[in-house]
């Protein structure tokens, strides 16, 4: 019996002080419900009498306000107060550095890779701020009813075995796709050949994880999608800097590319400065990777939305070596939520990507796939794509407009031909005020991007154009509004060059 008392004592305080740590972290926070005592037994296979004497405990100890008839909730002000924002910052950094230095030797390279490239994530927008992302759509312009339809009609199919799906994704979905890939994009591909993905970086992370080895080289423009170099450099690449044209990569520059492995490409609609890959550039691409046997991904990632040029074959419509592999996505025309997108893989890489993916995660959520074939095959998808590339075209030209009314020859504007964002060059700001353009534009209630970090470090692309360059998108915003931040990015202008006398 004593044994039995001293193992409840034990369990009581573990319990107790992991509630206490909680709250004193902020996890749970002031006025938080907490689980009912006969909840919380059930869940970690306690007895209600240990759980009840530990909130007991707390509400002495005034950590919880309890009382009979009414939930446990955390009492105000037993929480520790919250650092400022930027505190919390440079603690958590400095506790990253401590932790780091005896974690390194504990991680796998692939693990010390991940850590060196030190990902932060963007700070919030707030509500009065006008912002310029690329990236984000408008949840307005997301088809909830058409969407909302075909979720229902596939939950009224019951289905009579729940099991585990194909790696390659939801046949529906597959076989749909390959009609809608067929007849948007003149690919032809077998079934077997498509890959659903969640989302387009989970086709990268495939591409670097089976095609490449510590070591190898990797052909990327520049400058470029920077997560797609950094997915490539967390399995130990290395990165061959591929200069950018008016006409995207500029592929005469690959005969000193040496033994490449793969090449990453934007042909569609070049990220971030919107060229147009021609034909005779797709050609010298494909031969330099027949020749070298290496790789290339063809990133499609907004070819939705072409405004003023005509869809042009893809590189894998064109591929006679099999050597292309096509990744798309339904992030920029739905929603990047869904993590819904896709690989036309070679028909060589089929079996190997199939089985990648079982080992990883097995499959994609198979409700999400089966409504976008319904989408697809019923026409409902179509008809979106037309209906919010007129709107992204609206933006875009109300973009222009506000560009030249408030700012005119001050600033050049690039890649508007196609896509969900542009490239402003500011011809009176040096690169070198970049960073306090973006400072004066947040100070002025506006957002924007700079382009640089998009330009490989230790590279000398950036000097071909000395101008301050921004990426601006405009999918979230509407036409008024727009007008409205180019007013206040202008005032940001004006603010920006005075630190230069000018």
């Amino acid at each position: 019996m004593a044994m039995h008392n001293e193992r409840r004592t034990g369990l009581s305080r573990a319990l107790y002080e992991e509630f206490r740590a909680r709250i004193a972290d902020g996890t749970y926070a002031a006025g938080a419900v907490l689980p009912s005592t006969r909840a919380l037994a059930a869940e970690r296979g306690l007895s209600r009498a240990t759980v009840t004497l530990v909130y007991e405990q707390m509400a002495t100890d005034g950590l919880i306000d309890s009382r009979a008839g009414a939930a446990s909730r955390v009492a105000a002000g037993a929480a520790a107060p919250a650092l400022p924002r930027r505190a919390r910052a440079a603690a958590t950094a400095t506790s990253t550095a401590t932790a780091a230095g005896g974690l390194a030797g504990r991680l796998s390279r692939i693990g010390q890779h991940m850590q060196a490239l030190q990902l932060a994530d963007p700070r919030p927008t707030q509500p009065e701020e006008i912002d310029f992302v690329y990236g984000p759509l408008a949840g307005r312009d997301f088809p909830t009813s058409t969407w909302m339809k075909a979720l229902r009609a596939v939950e009224r199919q019951r289905m009579s075995r729940l099991e585990y799906e194909e790696p390659r994704g939801n046949l529906e979905l597959r076989r749909a796709l390959q009609k809608h890939l067929s007849q948007s994009r003149g690919l032809t591909c077998a079934v077997e050949q498509i890959l659903i993905v969640n989302g387009s970086q989970q086709a990268l992370d495939l591409c670097a994880r089976l095609l490449i080895n510590p070591g190898d080289q990797v052909v990327v423009e520049n400058p470029g999608y920077r997560m797609a170099h950094h997915a490539f450099e967390a399995y130990g690449a290395r990165l061959w800097s591929a200069p950018v044209d008016a006409q995207g990569l500029v592929t005469q520059r690959l005969a000193a590319a040496g033994d490449a492995k793969l090449a990453y490409v934007t042909p569609t609609h070049q990220f971030p400065l919107g060229a147009f890959l021609p034909m005779a550039r797709r050609r010298q691409l494909l031969d330099w990777a027949a020749r070298h046997h290496a790789w290339i991904i063809e990133d499609d990632y907004d070819s939705e939305y072409r405004y003023t040029v005509r869809p042009e074959a893809t590189l894998q419509s064109l591929d006679a070596h099999g050597c292309v592999i096509h990744v798309g996505t339904f992030s920029k025309t739905l929603s990047p939520q869904l993590r819904l997108g896709y690989m036309v893989l070679p028909p060589a890489l089929a079996e190997t990507f199939a089985a990648a993916r079982r080992v990883s995660d097995r499959h994609g959520a198979t409700g999400m796939q089966r409504a976008l074939a319904r989408i697809l095959e019923d026409g409902s998808y179509g008809r979106h794509v037309r209906r919010i590339r007129r709107l992204q075209q609206a933006r875009q030209h109300a973009l222009v407009q506000a560009l030249e009314r408030h700012l005119g020859p001050q600033v050049t504007v690039q890649g508007a031909a196609s896509g969900l964002h542009l490239v402003v060059w500011f011809k009176e700001v040096p690169a070198a005020l970049e960073p306090a353009l973006v400072d004066a534009a947040r100070a002025c209630g506006v957002r924007v991007y700079p382009i640089s970090p998009l330009y490989l470090p230790g590279t000398d692309e950036r000097q071909a154009n000395p101008a301050a360059g921004l990426v601006m998108g405009y999918a979230l915003l509407e036409p008024d509004t727009i007008a409205a931040g180019i007013q206040r990015l202008a005032e940001a202008v004006a603010r920006t060059r005075s630190l230069q006398g000018g």
